[in-house]
């Protein structure tokens, strides 16, 4: 069976939404690790017959996937979300890690009121996501209207007692980046 790129995108952001957000939606738990039986996310998924994905459609998610957004357990059973959980149960220990002197983070011009304010804040989700590379940043900011991409000084976050994680995708975890750390791309404070 041959898979087309929409197929495997679509199956992607199902996985997503199933993996951080909704595994309940599916009739599934999640490990406190993020952690999900591949078998019983399969049949969870089968009860939908929009939702045709099987273990040849998780291997060429994980396989084309740029982002990295998921990985598979040593033995081939489980599979989690790398970062992005809103779910309560899910605590994955992330590695401390000294960041970059910078890092970046895409968002919409729209939001930028309410980044002065308060800063950048994880809202539903774990952790505020940031990542060493300006285009990625910008791809997200994309998706939420007008981008903008954000300068964060990381390693003075660090130096002040902020604690960064890195997940294995290489994308930085902080929970809260208060708007002093902060500019917009042309250098300007927010």
């Amino acid at each position: 069976m041959t898979m087309n790129s929409k197929k495997i995108n679509e199956a992607s952001k199902l996985l997503s939404y199933v993996l951080r957000h909704k595994p309940h939606s599916i009739g599934i738990e999640l490990d406190s690790d993020g952690w999900a039986d591949i078998d019983q996310l399969i049949t969870g998924l089968a009860n939908d017959d929009r939702r045709n994905i099987n273990r040849e459609m998780i291997l060429a998610i994980l396989t084309s996937s740029e982002k990295k957004r998921f990985a598979i357990s040593s033995d081939g059973q489980h599979i989690r979300a790398l970062q992005g959980h809103s779910s309560e149960n899910v605590s994955i220990q992330h590695p401390a890690e000294t960041p970059p002197t910078i890092l970046y983070h895409g968002t919409a011009t729209r939001f930028l009121k309410s980044i002065q304010q308060q800063g950048l804040i994880s809202g539903s989700r774990h952790h505020v996501h940031l990542t060493k590379d300006k285009s990625t940043a910008l791809a997200v900011g994309q998706r939420y209207g007008k981008p903008v991409t954000l300068i964060i000084d990381s390693l003075k976050m660090h130096h002040n007692g902020l604690a960064f994680y890195l997940a294995e995708n290489g994308i930085w975890l902080t929970t809260h980046v208060p708007p002093q750390y902060i500019m917009q791309e042309q250098g300007s404070s927010i």
